[in-house]
C-alpha cells in the first residue's frame, strides 16, 4: 500500500510498511534515493524504538532482558492511515503482542507528513499508554539521490562548526573521535570521509544542512527538535543520508540498562512527545 500527497509544487509518496517516505518529487525530479539493493535497499526508514545498535543486541528493563535488532522494528511493520487530506497524511503504529515481546511498553507511534509549499514537514508523536515512564529513541534516515558524480556535492551547515565525529567499534560508539574542520561552513563530499562508516555527531550547533549540487542548493534539512545527527553513504553509492536522531548506538561501556542508556529519551506515564523535522526542496 502506498499513499501520495501533493500540492501544486511538489508531491510525496509514502509506503504503509514502515510509514517510509520513498518519493519526493518536484518538476519531475526525484529527490529520494530509489532503493537499489545493489547499494542499499531502503529509502527513508524510521528508526524506533532505538537508533543504531544495542550492545549484544540486548537491553534490560525490570531485571528482564529483551532483544532488539539494529534501529528497532518500526520500519518492518505496516502502519494504519488515521488521517488523510490532499496535502497531508498521518500513520499510526500501536504496540501489539508481538512488539511487547521485544519492547515491553504500551505505545502508539504516529507519523505525519505534511506539504507546505516546497517543504515536507515530518512529525513523530510518541504516545505512552503505560502507567510508567517509556524510554525510546527515534530517528529519521532519509537518503537523498545524487545523480551527478559524488564530488559535485557539498553539505552546507548553517553555523560555523568544528565537527566532532564519533567512530563505531563493532557497531557500538567507541571512545575515539576525530575532527572535521569546515571551510565557510561547508563539507565537500567524498567517499573517503565515510570509510569508517557513518559520521556520528552527539552535538551540533547547526540545526540546518543544505545539499549543494555544483554549489547550487537543492535540498535543505531542518532539525531543530533533534539533538543528534548521522550522515552516511556507502562507498560508490549515488546518495547521501542526513539523519536527525534522538539517541544513537550503545557505547562500548553500556551496561544494557535501557533507563541508563546514553542518549535515551523518555515519555512520562500517559503523556506524549512530538518531534518534527523538515525537508525543503529548494
Amino acid at each position: 500500500m502506498i499513499t501520495t500527497i501533493k500540492n501544486n509544487l511538489i508531491s510525496a509518496s509514502i509506503k504503509h510498511v514502515g510509514a517510509e517516505l520513498f518519493s519526493l518529487n518536484k518538476h519531475h525530479r526525484e529527490y529520494i534515493w530509489e532503493g537499489n539493493p545493489a547499494f542499499w535497499g531502503k529509502h527513508s526508514p524510521v528508526l524506533f524504538p532505538i537508533v543504531g545498535t544495542l550492545k549484544n543486541n540486548l537491553f534490560t528493563y525490570n531485571n528482564q532482558s529483551y532483544s532488539l535488532s539494529r534501529h528497532g522494528f518500526a520500519r518492518d511493520y505496516s502502519f494504519e492511515v488515521i488521517e488523510k487530506s490532499e496535502e497531508s497524511v498521518t500513520f499510526s503504529l500501536k504496540s501489539s503482542e508481538e512488539t511487547l515481546k521485544v519492547y515491553p511498553f504500551d505505545f502508539e507511534l504516529q507519523i505525519s507528513y505534511q506539504l507546505i509549499e516546497t517543504t515536507l514537514q515530518i512529525s513523530y508523536k510518541i504516545i505512552n499508554n503505560t502507567n510508567s515512564i517509556l524510554p525510546f529513541s527515534i530517528g529519521a534516515h532519509p537518503a537523498f539521490s545524487l545523480p551527478l558524480e559524488f564530488e559535485n556535492y557539498t553539505l552546507e551547515f548553517n553555523c560555523k562548526e568544528n565537527l566532532d565525529c564519533f567512530t563505531l567499534e563493532n557497531d557500538l560508539l567507541s571512545d575515539n573521535n576525530f575532527k572535521i574542520n569546515l571551510v565557510d561552513k561547508k563539507l565537500p563530499l567524498s567517499y573517503s570521509i565515510f570509510e569508517q562508516d557513518a559520521l556520528i555527531f552527539k552535538q551540533l550547533k547547526s540545526k540546518e544542512i543544505t545539499i549543494l549540487e555544483k554549489e547550487q542548493p537543492i535540498v535543505k534539512v531542518k532539525f531543530d527538535d533533534f539533538k543528534n545527527l548521522g550522515i552516511w553513504t556507502k562507498v560508490n553509492a549515488p546518495f547521501v543520508c542526513i539523519e536527525p536522531w534522538l539517541g544513537y548506538s550503545d557505547t562500548i561501556h553500556s551496561n544494557n540498562n535501557i533507563l541508563e542508556k546514553e542518549g535515551i529519551q523518555f515519555v512520562e506515564a500517559k503523556e506524549s512527545k512530538m518531534h518534527q523535522f523538515s525537508i525543503e526542496v529548494v
